[in-house]
């Protein structure tokens, strides 16, 4: 188990990473985060937001929290420094299911191995604390990179959803991945 800076033990982390609940003070980053092109080319967003237009949505995401979402802030425990952000969404409970989102902020801190620790620690809170049987997500077909990453954490491709969306001024195949429970569990350590 990891410690942060003031030498508390955060209740959600693999390796380099700990995920918290999103604050206000982390706004301005999401509005850095998902105004820069590079970040955003590979999720479902379509146009720049503004402070005012994500101060809107925290507060929404403040009343789904816990309910049909679970939105956490990714940082590094070296510094504490957000990097960040990943969630569970569509929570079923009856089903056992949700839907993964993950992105890294700035470009510096891709590549370097935390968008898979994000996803072990967040899949993890998912299995282990939320019950869930099933996480899914989807990926691009513009993204491979992403898809070795998943692949590696243990996500399955289940099917491609052929020309699911128009991106860069054409229609992109879409990738759904899942893991289930006993598979999470079959990579662990002593399971």
């Amino acid at each position: 188990m990891g410690t942060r800076r003031d030498g508390s033990e955060p209740q959600i982390q693999h390796g380099r990473i700990y995920l918290r609940q999103p604050e206000r003070d982390d706004i301005p980053h999401f509005v850095g985060w998902f105004n820069d092109w590079a970040t955003t080319r590979t999720l479902a967003m379509r146009a720049p937001i503004s402070l005012a237009s994500e101060e809107r949505w925290f507060e929404g995401m403040l009343e789904r929290q816990g309910r049909s979402d679970h939105l956490f802030v990714a940082c590094l425990f070296e510094d504490d420094r957000p990097i960040g952000n990943c969630g569970l969404h569509e929570l079923d409970f009856v089903n056992g299911g949700a839907m993964l989102g993950i992105a890294i902020g700035a470009a510096a801190d891709r590549g370097r191995g935390y968008g898979s620790e994000m996803l072990r620690a967040l899949v993890g809170f998912g299995f282990d604390h939320l019950r869930l049987e099933r996480i899914w997500l989807e990926v691009y077909d513009t993204n491979p990179g992403a898809r070795r990453v998943y692949e590696r954490v243990g996500f399955v491709h289940e099917g491609t959803l052929r020309r699911a969306v128009f991106r860069e001024g054409r229609y992109l195949d879409v990738h759904r991945m899942a893991i289930l429970a006993d598979e999470w569990r079959a990579q662990r350590p002593g399971a």
